[in-house]
C-alpha cells in the first residue's frame, strides 16, 4: 500500500485580505471618532500602512483591520504589525502578512512531530512548507490534531491530504 501524506503550509488568502482591508477602510471613514484624525489603512506595496494624527488613533486603526481579520476567518498570527511610529505630523504602522514557514519554524514543527506523534511518521522540510507521510491514514489524523493543540507561533493549515 501506497504511503498517504498531507502538507502542512502557512498561507493567507491575499483576496481575504484585501476584502477585510476595504471593510476596514469603509469603517474608518464612516466612524465619527475618526472624523478630522486623518486615519486610513491602505496596500504600500505588499506592507500594509495605517497612518492618523496620534498615537491612539493608528492603534484604533489597526485595532478595526485585526477584528475585520478575524471576521474573515484569518488568523492573527499571520499579522505582523510593527510599534507606531511618528513621522512628520503624523503616526504610522507598518505591517505584513506572513506567508510561508520559515527554517526555524519548520524545525519547531518537524520536532514535535518526532517528538509527540506517531512513530510511523516520516515528516521533511520542503521550502516553506512541511510534508508528512505514513502508512497509516489514522496515524496522520493524529498528527493534525496533536498540531492544532499546540500552541505554533505561526498559523498552519493542512493541506493536499492524500
Amino acid at each position: 500500500m501506497a504511503d498517504s501524506s498531507f502538507d502542512i503550509v502557512s498561507k493567507v488568502d491575499k483576496m481575504e485580505a484585501d476584502n477585510a482591508l476595504h471593510q476596514a477602510q469603509k469603517e474608518i471613514e464612516q466612524r465619527y471618532d475618526f472624523k478630522g484624525v486623518g486615519a486610513e489603512i491602505d496596500w504600500s506595496g505588499e506592507k500594509l500602512l495605517m497612518k492618523a494624527s496620534s498615537e491612539e488613533r493608528v492603534k484604533a486603526v489597526l485595532d478595526v483591520f485585526q477584528s475585520k481579520l478575524v471576521k474573515r476567518g484569518i488568523s492573527l498570527k499571520s499579522l505582523d504589525a510593527g510599534a507606531p511610529f511618528a513621522s512628520g505630523k503624523e503616526y504610522r504602522i507598518e505591517a505584513t502578512l506572513k506567508n510561508g514557514i520559515d527554517q526555524e519554524n519548520a524545525k519547531k514543527i518537524n520536532k514535535i512531530i518526532r517528538d509527540e506523534g506517531p512513530k510511523s511518521i516520516k515528516s521533511q522540510i520542503q521550502g516553506d512548507e512541511l510534508r508528512v507521510s505514513s502508512k497509516s491514514r489514522d496515524d496522520l489524523q493524529d498528527v493534525i490534531a496533536l498540531l492544532k493543540s499546540s500552541d505554533l507561533p505561526i498559523d498552519v493549515q493542512f493541506t493536499n491530504y492524500r
